[in-house]
């Protein structure tokens, strides 16, 4: 082979080696910190649950709030995208028939439905957002980074089937789906136990469209004129 192609593909199986390893500390990192909450994990901690130096974690995330702030977007943006996505597909279907229901399953669906078929590295990332969601010092600020825009579609969304309704009120409304939501990523195992296993927490197939009747339900009540 000759210098220069064999320079290539040396130059390919290092940038592929470097996004393994990189995809490899961000899976460790994401279970750690799903389980442990961020002040819970340490650098070196994850490095060794990684099998690597811990140079090289400060070499691609600088820090742990780097390391945090990656693991975070990683996944974070396929949400998004999956449900900004959903969302103009609804309207647009819908016309000038748009319902609560109709916004509120656009918004949800595809979050659950990942969620019913996720692996564990998905189902540890959903677990980080309820241990973020319900961090007061600095999880509100880290759900506002890398969610309100989608979140303010939804608002836009079902503001156009309760056109009458106050700003406030849909944002209070949104705040309880969000509470809802989270618990229910999270998988805790609480319903499991309080109803003597009638429900199961990891039951998303039983959860979907009693969330999306409960939340419709609650928007129109709270956002009566």
């Amino acid at each position: 082979m000759p210098t220069a192609l064999k320079t290539k593909a040396a130059g390919r199986t290092r940038a592929q080696k470097s996004f393994e390893t990189s995809e490899r500390i961000l899976d460790v990192a994401e279970a750690e910190f799903s389980r442990h909450g961020f002040d819970g994990v340490t650098l070196r901690a994850v490095a060794k649950k990684a099998k690597v130096d811990t140079a090289l974690l400060h070499y691609y995330f600088d820090s742990k709030k780097g390391l945090f702030d990656a693991v975070f977007l990683r996944r974070a943006e396929v949400l998004n995208r999956d449900r900004m996505e959903a969302m103009d597909r609804y309207e647009a279907e819908a016309g000038d028939n748009v319902t609560v229901e109709g916004a509120v399953a656009a918004f949800l669906n595809p979050v659950l439905e990942r969620c019913a078929n996720a692996g564990p590295e998905w189902r540890a990332y959903f677990a980080l957002i309820g241990v973020v969601n319900n961090t007061p010092v600095w999880g509100g600020e880290t759900m506002t980074r890398y969610f309100d825009p989608v979140i303010h579609r939804l608002i836009r969304v079902v503001r156009r089937a309760l056109p009458y309704a106050r700003e406030e009120d849909l944002f209070w409304s949104y705040h309880m789906l969000s509470g809802s939501l989270t618990l229910t990523l999270a998988e805790t195992g609480r319903i499991d136990t309080l109803s003597g296993g009638l429900c199961r927490s990891a039951d998303i197939a039983a959860v979907t469209p009693r969330m999306i009747a409960y939340a419709a339900a609650g928007f129109r009540a709270v956002c009566k004129s």
